[in-house]
C-alpha cells in the first residue's frame, strides 16, 4: 500500500519530511514529491501549493505516477461552526466547492455541472481512523463538509454565508479539488484541517504561532492513521 500525503505549504509536511525515511526525490510540475517510508508505510508526501489546480494537478501526478492506494490532505482551515475554535481538528466527511456557480442554468451552487454528485464524500474507513487518533489525542475534533474555493475567505458575511448555503464546518482553499481528483479516479481520501481562527465566533490565533501547533496536531493525527492502515 502507499499512501499519498499533501499539504498545500512547506510548513505542513515539514515534520513529516524530517521522520520519514527517504528513498527518492521526483520533481514533476514543479512540485517535489518524497518517496519513502513513514511509520513502516510507504508514503509519497508532496506540497502542492495554494489552490485548486495546484492541488488537483498535484492529486493526479500521486495517482498516475506513484499509484496511491489512498490520499490524505492535512493543512490549515478557518473555522465555521460556532463551536470551533482555533487548535481544534475538523475531518472532512464531505466536501463541496463553494466557488463552482452555474446557477444561472438551474444549477444548486457548488454542483459541478454534469457531474453526478454534488459533494465528495471522504473514505469511511480513513475518516473512522482519524477520528480514532483524535481521541487518543484528547484533541477537540469535528466531522463534517468542508467548503473549498480559490478564496481566502475573511469577511464574516461570507463566513454566514458559506455555513447557511452548505451547512459548512470549516473552509479552506484545496481540499475540495482533491476530492474531486480522489472521486473521479475511485482512490479512497480524507482531509484532515487545523483551525486557525474562526470569524464566525471572534476567535483567532496568530499564523505564526499556530503553525507549529497545526503541524504537530496533522503529524500525530497522521502517525496513528498509518500505523494502523
Amino acid at each position: 500500500m502507499i499512501i499519498g500525503i499533501i499539504g498545500a505549504m512547506d510548513e505542513e509536511i515539514e515534520l513529516l519530511l524530517k521522520e520519514i525515511e527517504l528513498k527518492r526525490k521526483e520533481v514533476k510540475a514543479s512540485m517535489v514529491f518524497n518517496f519513502g517510508s513513514l511509520y513502516g508505510k510507504d508514503v509519497v508526501i508532496v506540497r502542492c501549493g495554494i489552490g485548486k489546480v495546484n492541488a488537483a494537478v498535484c492529486s493526479q501526478i500521486l495517482i498516475d505516477d506513484f499509484n496511491v492506494n489512498a490520499v490524505i490532505n492535512v493543512g490549515i482551515a478557518g473555522g465555521i461552526g460556532k463551536d470551533i475554535f482555533p487548535g481544534d481538528i475538523v475531518i472532512a466527511e464531505n466536501l463541496i466547492q463553494y466557488d463552482m456557480d452555474t446557477s444561472a442554468f438551474g444549477d444548486k451552487i457548488g454542483q459541478i455541472p454534469r457531474l453526478d454528485t454534488y459533494d465528495f464524500k471522504c473514505d469511511n474507513k480513513l475518516v473512522e481512523l482519524a477520528k480514532g487518533a483524535c481521541k487518543s489525542f484528547e484533541k477537540n475534533f469535528f466531522t463534517g463538509r468542508i467548503a473549498t474555493g480559490d478564496q481566502f475567505v475573511a469577511d464574516i458575511e461570507k463566513i454566514k454565508w458559506l455555513n447557511e448555503e452548505f451547512d459548512a464546518i470549516a473552509c479552506e482553499m484545496e481540499g475540495g479539488s482533491i476530492a474531486q481528483v480522489c472521486y473521479l479516479n475511485k482512490v479512497p481520501f480524507v482531509v484532515i484541517r487545523s483551525i486557525s481562527d474562526n470569524a464566525n465566533n471572534g476567535a483567532h490565533m496568530d499564523f505564526q504561532k499556530f503553525t507549529p501547533i497545526a503541524v504537530k496536531n496533522s503529524t500525530y493525527i497522521l502517525k496513528n492513521m498509518i500505523k494502523i492502515m
